[in-house]
């Protein structure tokens, strides 16, 4: 079982050369815009077809250019949620979900029946795409690839298009609606928080490469590549010159950072996320940064500050994200600024280029 992708495809602007492996049955592949996300799903649903490679899903060849297999669309049994949801705007509800299936009539109808109160869509059989909520299309979607059983089902970007409110109620439906589907899914997005909640692998991916791939959770505590650690959300990213095993300067902060563990030997660079540093008043600690601030805003829930570095020439520098959240509020209505912002030790993130 697993899914198996090692395919390559000259997109003009870059080559996409994507490789990875997962077992998992919850996969993310997390990437900006226009890196080759949304072109790796559709060589998987056979809706765009590789330069090279091959692909293997729960042991069954879909692609093999040496062995010039290449399985129809059609045969691979495989669902995808487009980000329009792609509904035929002129058939009904009931229609749409019967679009994909080869039984008898009346097998073809007891399906439908089935779909329509699972996805809780009774009362709208009949009404055409264009008179439902994006909930509702969202759902007659999904009822329409459940309907035939696929294998795995392939999300593609499937909230991009809605504001927060509706985009977290609908995140919610989908995962309880998916949630006794025992296939593989795969979802692409540029949503790190969405991809976070969803995945248990994690595939990042930039440029139409995949620059790590793992489990969801480690890449996000240790996500090693700088591309990486900036698409998980990491704010503050330093060039690096390691002094020896336990110490390295960052060179665009201006402080010197100190380790009891081994620091590694190809560290480029060093992370430090907005939420992780420890306020300090008084005298200074190790591994600190004079708290002078920049610039701030206040968000409904959060206060962000912005540290200058203590580099000499600090102008060419981009500030350090200080990001308080609101909870923590009050001590400094108490206390008053920090003297210095201090890097606990086990919050660096070591990475690479």
């Amino acid at each position: 079982m697993g899914v198996s992708i090692n395919i390559r495809k000259n997109l003009g602007s870059f080559c996409m050369n994507v490789q990875f492996q997962s077992e998992a049955s919850r996969i993310g592949i997390l990437g900006a815009s226009g890196c080759g996300k949304s072109m790796t799903l559709k060589s998987i649903a056979g809706i765009e077809t590789p330069d090279a490679g091959e692909i293997v899903i729960h042991d069954r060849v879909l692609y093999h250019d040496n062995q010039k297999v290449n399985v129809k669309p059609q045969k691979r049994n495989i669902g995808y949620l487009f980000q329009n949801y792609a509904l035929f705007p002129t058939m009904t509800v009931e229609k749409n979900i019967a679009a994909g299936l080869k039984g008898t009539k009346q097998e073809n109808q007891r399906r439908v029946r089935e779909m329509v109160q699972r996805f809780r869509l009774e009362g709208l059989e009949e009404r055409l795409p264009g008179e439902l909520s994006g909930g509702q299309q969202q759902r007659v979607a999904l009822a329409r690839i459940m309907a035939y059983e696929p294998e795995v089902i392939l999300l593609d970007e499937p909230f991009s298009a809605l504001d927060m409110f509706l985009k977290d109620r609908l995140q919610q439906e989908l995962m309880e609606m998916l949630r006794d589907y025992e296939g593989t899914i795969i979802m692409v997005s540029h949503d790190r928080d969405e991809i976070y909640r969803f995945s248990e692998d994690l595939v990042i991916m930039d440029q139409g490469k995949v620059v790590t791939s793992g489990k969801t959770k480690e890449i996000f505590q240790n996500p090693g590549k700088v591309e990486a650690a900036r698409l998980t959300g990491c704010k503050n990213i330093s060039r690096a010159k390691r002094q020896g095993e336990h110490a390295l300067t960052a060179l665009d902060w201006g402080v010197e950072l100190c380790t009891e563990q081994k620091i590694p030997e190809g560290v480029t660079h060093v992370g430090f996320r907005a939420h992780e540093f420890l306020p300090v008043w008084g005298e200074r600690k190790n591994n600190c940064i004079r708290a002078e601030i920049a610039g701030s805003a206040q968000l409904p829930f959060e206060k962000n500050f912005y540290i200058r570095p203590e580099t000499e020439d600090a102008s060419g520098m981009e500030n350090i994200c200080w990001f308080l959240q609101k909870k923590q509020w009050e001590i400094l209505e108490n206390r008053g600024m920090p003297d210095y912002l201090q890097f606990p030790e086990e919050s660096l993130l070591f990475l690479e280029e």
